[in-house]
């Protein structure tokens, strides 16, 4: 894969983050102090503008830019570039006053209020009329300036508006997927139930909080269509940006794995993808090493919405939030572990919110760089500073990606139809979790893993895990049966191929579509247990495992039986079965198995598929990057203890040290290996 830096200029990787100078243009002093301090602390970045629309605009058709301007003048001059976002992100107040159809409607049906941030309805044309006066206004004073190296499109988009704009749009959008015609809506939402049958589209309202709670259609066709209509407002920015300024690329920052919007779907008209890590490190509730695989697996599906370039962290915390129920400070050493693992993970930035800390309202007790005491001797500017010299120590591993063999299929609506589902239980469903811990698994085991959407094309990997695929899309089951008979190895699990993309269910047994003879099982039924029910799998080779939550009492055609079932009335049937097709196999795994015993049937996979692990003490966390005949390992120490590492060689970037055998990691200490 050839290398893409994506800031070539910078030389490296992108440091900075989020910069407010409009907070402090009465204080010239401190704006010329964060000069100096940015440069002490290896700062190459700062991202201008995301909420400036009151200061650009501060009233209709009255612009101020000249604050902006001299800014990135100054950043330019002394080597610093600019992100700069267009001001979507919060109206100024003059805007709701006199256009209060760009407020959204909530799910009550009533106007909100002006206030806080992303109060805008997607679909009002006002509304997109005044965005693209401030965005041509923005181009036709820094869209040229040498400095600018990104747009950043509003931003952490999210919400959703009930407005009647917005229920005309649904409507449309509803007659356009089902050809005008209602019958099939009707057929495809199965609403003969409960008498739900519409005779035309008009008809058809959003599920209103005191409305149509109980369509499981509506519900999700309301949520595609949600991602849908954002994903063209987002567009209607982008294509306005495209126009005037082809050459800057563009992105937007995602949060996390955020419910209310199908990444897959927005990624696609990004250039790069960028999304904000804020996870609640040093919590009660699990190990400081489980919080940190957690964030790498958030990055993996972040990063393989476009596996052939690096992502962007665009935001993460130097120091702690202000937002969560409990905000802890980064313990000493963390920032730069963290930092490094976005990082290792395929990122080509670490990028802050915020540089300086402000001096009230929402956000002034949110981390910065720079903390109110407003020096650079603070143990969080030293900690950034040390980081942003181990950016440039390891700049010539900018541009190079993850080439992961493995893969996990995760869709957002599939998400979402487990989520809605009438039945099991609402408690232990967990969709998220359990791909998160496949993902953990193959962590441990040191191999790389990205996490894809289901209908993206999966050929190109050696292991594919569909865990809880319970939504098929169109084309999946077919892809499946390809990949297995080219000789692929593929793990389903319980809750597999219930139902179609509008939900209903399939006839003839589960998995449907066509999947039944891939992995030659039907599930007959499915068990929710209790936290206090107990059963087991015991496999062929004495081992036992250990089952909770779900269990799916299985008829087996032509699949091996590799484990049964010890208890309860399913005692001694199938819980987890193999079956051989053309080159490869099709695991099933029939109930929600303990996480030890699911790692060694991805060893078993692995091992099938020719793909070496990588030992690993536990808490040590392993990625590697590559490109153009370039290599560079990553380890990083996740835990409090002095590890040590089998089998590593080449140069520590981070200290200059030749590694030949064994590596020693401290707390929290984090290697880069060049292999030469």
């Amino acid at each position: 894969m050839k290398k893409k830096s994506l800031f070539p200029a910078t030389g490296g990787f992108l440091h900075g983050g989020d910069y407010n100078p409009e907070q402090w243009l009465d204080r010239p002093d401190i704006l010329k102090e964060d000069i100096k301090m940015m440069k002490k602390a290896g700062i190459n970045s700062a991202t201008l503008g995301v909420f400036s629309w009151s200061v650009y605009e501060p009233s209709e058709g009255e612009y101020n830019f000249g604050w902006l301007t001299d800014v990135m003048d100054n950043l330019y001059e002394n080597g610093i570039y600019t992100v700069l976002a267009t001001p979507s992100g919060a109206r100024p107040a003059w805007l709701d006053e006199k256009y209060p159809e760009a407020m959204r409607v909530d799910n009550y049906g009533h106007r909100n209020h002006h206030g806080f941030r992303h109060n805008h309805c997607m679909s009002s044309p006002v509304y997109r009329e005044k965005v693209s006066n401030i965005i041509h206004k923005l181009v036709e004073n820094a869209g040229s300036h040498p400095g600018l190296v990104m747009w950043h499109i509003s931003n952490e988009f999210g919400g959703e508006c009930y407005c009647p704009l917005c229920v005309k749009r649904f409507q449309d959008y509803l007659a356009d997927k089902f050809d005008n015609d209602i019958s099939k809506l009707n057929y495809a939402w199965w609403n003969t139930f409960w008498s739900h049958n519409y005779n035309s589209f008009s008809q058809i309202e959003p599920p209103f909080a005191n409305g149509e709670i109980s369509s499981l259609g509506l519900d999700l066709e309301w949520k595609r269509f949600t991602t849908w209509n954002m994903t063209d407002y987002m567009k209607s920015e982008i294509n306005i940006l495209k126009k005037l300024t082809p050459a800057i690329p563009v992105t937007t920052n995602f949060m996390q794995m955020y419910g209310g919007l199908d990444y897959h779907v927005m990624a696609k008209e990004l250039d790069v993808v960028s999304w904000d890590s804020y996870p609640a490190l040093h919590n009660q509730w699990e190990t400081f090493t489980e919080s940190m695989e957690s964030n790498s697996f958030d990055h993996a599906i972040l990063r393989s919405m476009k596996k052939d370039k690096p992502f962007m962290l665009m935001e993460s915390a130097p120091g702690l939030v202000n937002w969560q129920q409990y905000n802890k400070v980064k313990r000493p050493g963390v920032h730069k572990l963290f930092s490094l693992q976005a990082v290792a993970c395929g990122s080509d930035t670490v990028q802050y919110f915020q540089w300086r800390k402000g001096r009230g309202s929402f956000e002034q007790y949110h981390g910065a760089v720079v903390d109110h005491l407003g020096t650079d001797d603070t143990r969080i500017f030293k900690e950034t500073e040390d980081l942003g010299n181990a950016l440039k120590k390891i700049s010539k591993a900018a541009g190079t990606i993850i080439e992961a063999k493995a893969a996990l299929l995760y869709d957002w609506d599939n998400r979402w139809a487990i989520e809605d589902i009438k039945g099991l239980s609402n408690e232990t469903k967990n969709y998220n979790n359990i791909c998160y811990n496949v993902y953990r698994q193959f962590l441990r085991l040191g191999i790389e893993m990205d996490v894809i959407a289901s209908d993206s094309g999966f050929m190109d990997y050696d292991i594919v895990v569909a865990p809880m695929l319970y939504m098929l899309r169109p084309g999946v089951a077919d892809e499946m049966k390809a990949f297995v008979e080219k000789g692929g190895q593929l793990l389903a699990t319980y809750l597999t191929g219930y139902v179609d993309i509008n939900q209903l269910c399939y006839l003839g047994g589960f998995p449907g579509d066509g999947l039944k003879d891939l992995f030659g099982v039907i599930s007959e039924e499915i068990d929710t247990l209790y936290p206090c029910d107990t059963n087991n799998a015991l496999f062929k080779d004495g081992s036992l495992a250990s089952i909770k939550d779900y269990a799916e009492t299985l008829r087996v055609s032509d699949a091996e039986v590799i484990a049964s079932y010890t208890d309860d009335f399913y005692s001694g049937t199938p819980v987890v079965t193999k079956k051989k097709y053309g080159k490869g196999c099709a695991y099933y795994i029939g109930a929600r198995i303990c996480d030890e015993k699911m790692s060694s049937i991805f060893l078993e996979m692995a091992e099938n598929a020719g793909i070496t692990r990588k030992e690993l003490p536990y808490g040590v966390e392993y990625h590697k990057r590559t490109s153009d005949g370039e290599s560079y390992e990553f380890y990083l120490n996740n835990s409090e203890e002095v590890q040590k590492v089998k089998d590593v060689k080449g140069i520590n970037l981070l200290n200059g040290e030749q590694v030949n055998g064994i590596l020693e990691l401290g707390k929290y200490e984090t290697a880069v290996i060049e292999n030469v």
